[in-house]
Order: structure tokens, then C-alpha cells, then sequence
């Protein structure tokens, strides 16, 4: 009994006893730390891959990243998704397993094999226990090097892209972004992917896919990385061993970038009864090789970018227009565009509208406080180095890197500049590259309450959803 009488004691006690000794609130995180790639070696194959490895981290598993300078930017009119069509079948079978010994070879590795387009490169990826990693590669190549393109499994991943491409039709957000596209790059595949024509991918065949394969995939056009724990000499045997006697396939090509277009255009896509208006608010800008390109990205966290930012609090905290706006820095070959992001309430589109535009003027007039600008500059370089703290993320960043052209360097020195960029820097930025006259504004919604809404910002065009 007396024992428990003084742990009550003592427990009543501690709190108080406890804020004298210790501080009322926490002391303020430090700046985050420069990012540090490790050294690594890189070569080059006699067939013309070049090959970078990295040894990284303290966890026992390593990442395979082969990467093919291919994608849905190589399709012809009227291919929309082939480029999804070919590498969906790449796990499906090769000349010497099946797709059932693909997934159980990878499972027996302790991992995994995927593979996938983007709009500029085609991946292969595998994430296995550090010591498989030379097992991994085999895989890799073999995946990568000897698709078998099974008609069978053609018609199922067939099947699965076109009901993708009827679900896309059915969103909103998917709308607006394919409307906003279209404003920008016209008819380039840069904007047909946004939106894939279902009717193109049916009349798609696996003869198709495979000349896809045989006119963008080779080893001249591919990089691999390998980053995390593994055996450099036994990865790299692997390497030359399962590479090195691919021969053949495309040369090197760099696609024309598209020309954008600017200037203030308002599109309204007519969707009766819609409850809400899915807005998209852009323009093409510079892309990664610029020199202000960091200090645009800066610029966007502060500007729409980031949960504490400028039109989040707008209109999302003050004026409860909408859930979860955002904006972000999408970037291709030679070529990006910034945008601002958000589902409204209908009744309330065109002043969401305008409280964007006048946030992008505003910044474009007055450069933000010393004091907004380091929380955002916090924050940013807090989750670049987050993101880039796993193998799998070092992997995909040094193939973005090779993709824009740019040294190793830029990785290890972002978060310095990100903290260079300075008030005047945003200001100017936003001022140059983020036009408000220059914006396209897209709206998905109910055409008999958003129109006359719109009026105030520009001729509005209509489109119907086909």
C-alpha cells in the first residue's frame, strides 16, 4: 500500500519538477544538411551503355535501374499508349521464362521487377537483397534484352489499358489536365498521353508493340544504375556479362521538344451537374538546364507548391473555395510547365480563380519576407534529401539527371543553392516566368453555372467530353 502511495506521489510530482529542468517548447531544428552522394564508379560498355554504381546506405538491399531513352514522346499519331502497350508485356515473358518465372525468380531474390514508360524513358527495375544484386541484373537484362510478347498476355495488358483509358475519361482532373495540355502542346504526344484514345489502343497489335520495341529500344539508348549495398566486382562481371553482348537496335536521338504556345486562353469543359470545377491554371516555363530553375522551384513551393503556401492558405484556409490545391514544376525533355491545381466549389470558381491570379501578381510585384522565404527553403531542401535517401530514389534522380544533361554536382549541390535563392530572386522569378497574362486557364465543370463566371478572364472556348 505505502509502495503504491508513493508512486502516486511521485507521478503528481513529476510534471512540475519536469518543467523546471527542461524547456516550455523545443528548440528550432537546424538547416537541413547538404545531400552527399557517394562515390561510385561509372563506365561504359563497348555496345554503348554506360553503367553507374553506387554503393549507398546501411541496409542490406540494392536497387537495379535500367533505363532506355524511349517513350510515349516516340509514338506516331494515332499510337497513343503504345509505348505503355510494349512495356506492359516486357514481365510478361521472355525468349527463355515465363511471366510466372519472371515474378518468382524476383520473389526469390527478396524483391521485385517492374518495368514501365514515361514520357521520355522507358524503365526496368528490380529491388532485391544485397546479395542477389548480380542475380538482379541477369534478370534485368533478360526482361529488358529478350521480351517473348505472348499474344495472350497482349490481349489481357490490351484489355487493362483501355478500361484505364475509359475510367481516365471519367475524371475531372484528368479533363483538365488533358484540356491544358492540349492549349499548350497542341497535338504533340506530350498532350495525347494525357488522355488516351481507347479506340487507338483496340486497334493496337502485338506486331505493333514489338516494332515499337525493335525502332526505340537498344543498347545505345540505355543507362543502368545500381545503388545501395552490393559487391562492386561481382555487380559489375554481371554487367558484362548479361549486357555486353546486346548488339544492334536504334541509335541515340533526342526528340524535337514541342513548341509551346502562350497567352492568356480560357477553356471550359462542359460537364452538366458537375458539383464541383476541376481548375487548371499554367504555363510552359524553363526547364531543368536553366540557370533559375531551382530558384523556380523555390518560387512554386512558396507560391502553391507546398501545404504552408501562399494560394493553399488563400484559398483553402481564409476562403474555404476548395480541399487541396497545389502546384508543382512538371518537366519533360528541354521542356516543363508550371501549374496550379485545384477541385472548387462551383459557385465559387471564378473567384478561386481570380484569388490565384492575384496571388501569382502579388508575388510577381512584392518579394516575400526573409523570414517566409527560410521556412520554405526549410522545408523544400528537407524533402530533397528525403526523397533522395533510398537507393531506388538516388537511382531514378541520376537517371532525371542524365535525361536534362546535368553533372553529378547538381544533386549534391541543390540544397545549397535552394538556401542561395534570395526574396528578390522569387520576386523576379515569378515576375518572368510565371505570367498571369500569359496563363492558360482550364475548367472542367457545369457549363450553365461556371460561363458567365468566366467571362472576366478572356473568350471562353467550350469543349465537350467525347
Amino acid at each position: 500500500m505505502l509502495r503504491s502511495f508513493l508512486l502516486l506521489l511521485a507521478l503528481a510530482v513529476a510534471p512540475g519538477a519536469l518543467a523546471q529542468g527542461f524547456p516550455s517548447t523545443p528548440p528550432e531544428p537546424g538547416p537541413p544538411r547538404a545531400f552527399e552522394l557517394p562515390e561510385g564508379e561509372t563506365f561504359a560498355l563497348d555496345n554503348g551503355i554506360d553503367v553507374t554504381l553506387v554503393p549507398y546506405g546501411a541496409l542490406p538491399k540494392a536497387t537495379v535501374y535500367a533505363v532506355v531513352r524511349s517513350g510515349n514522346v516516340d509514338e506516331a499519331p494515332g499510337q497513343t499508349s503504345l509505348a505503355d502497350l510494349m512495356t506492359g508485356l516486357l514481365t510478361e515473358g521472355t525468349t527463355t521464362r515465363s511471366a510466372e518465372a519472371i515474378a518468382g525468380q524476383a520473389a526469390d531474390l527478396g524483391g521485385s521487377i517492374s518495368a514501365g514508360a514515361g514520357l521520355d524513358q522507358t524503365f526496368v527495375t528490380s529491388r532485391v537483397l544485397s546479395e542477389f544484386t548480380p542475380d538482379a541484373v541477369r534478370l534485368v537484362a533478360d526482361v529488358l534484352r529478350n521480351p517473348a510478347f505472348p499474344d495472350d498476355a497482349f490481349e489481357r495488358v490490351q484489355r487493362d489499358q483501355v478500361r484505364g483509358a475509359a475510367v481516365a475519361r471519367s475524371q475531372p482532373g484528368t479533363l483538365a489536365r488533358a484540356a491544358f495540355s492540349r492549349a499548350l502542346y497542341g497535338d504533340h504526344p506530350y498532350a495525347a498521353v494525357v488522355l488516351p484514345d481507347p479506340a487507338q489502343i483496340e486497334a493496337a497489335t502485338v506486331a505493333d508493340a514489338r516494332a515499337f520495341y525493335d525502332a526505340t529500344v537498344g543498347p545505345r539508348r540505355t543507362r543502368l544504375y545500381v545503388v545501395g549495398q552490393f559487391d562492386a566486382g561481382a555487380v559489375e562481371r554481371a554487367v558484362r556479362d548479361a549486357f555486353g553482348d546486346w548488339a544492334g537496335g536504334p541509335a541515340p536521338s533526342d526528340p524535337t521538344p514541342p513548341t509551346a504556345t502562350d497567352g492568356r486562353r480560357v477553356i471550359l469543359v462542359d460537364q452538366p451537374g458537375a458539383a464541383q470545377s476541376n481548375v487548371t491554371i499554367g504555363l510552359s516555363t524553363i526547364d531543368p538546364t536553366a540557370d533559375d530553375f531551382v530558384a523556380l522551384q523555390v518560387t512554386n513551393a512558396l507560391l502553391g507548391g507546398s501545404f504552408g503556401s501562399r494560394i493553399t492558405r488563400n484559398i483553402r484556409e481564409d476562403k474555404g473555395y476548395t480541399y487541396s490545391p497545389g502546384s508543382s514544376v512538371s518537366t519533360r525533355f528541354r521542356n516543363a510547365y508550371w501549374a496550379e491545381q485545384a477541385a472548387i466549389q462551383t459557385p465559387a470558381t471564378g473567384p478561386a480563380i481570380s484569388e490565384i491570379l492575384y496571388e501569382i501578381d502579388s508575388l510577381a510585384t512584392t518579394a516575400p519576407s526573409a523570414e517566409e522565404l527560410e521556412g520554405i527553403q526549410n522545408y523544400l531542401a528537407g524533402t530533397f534529401v528525403l526523397q533522395n535517401s533510398s537507393p531506388g530514389g538516388i537511382a531514378s534522380y541520376l537517371a532525371f539527371l542524365d535525361l536534362h544533361g546535368l553533372g553529378r554536382d547538381y544533386l549534391e549541390s541543390y540544397v545549397e543553392r535552394v538556401y542561395a535563392v534570395t526574396p528578390e530572386d522569387v520576386r523576379r522569378v515569378t515576375e518572368q516566368y510565371l505570367r498571369g497574362d500569359d496563363a492558360a486557364i482550364v475548367v472542367v465543370g457545369d457549363r450553365s453555372v461556371v460561363e458567365d463566371q468566366l467571362a472576366e478572364f478572356g473568350d471562353v472556348t467550350i469543349e465537350t467530353v467525347e
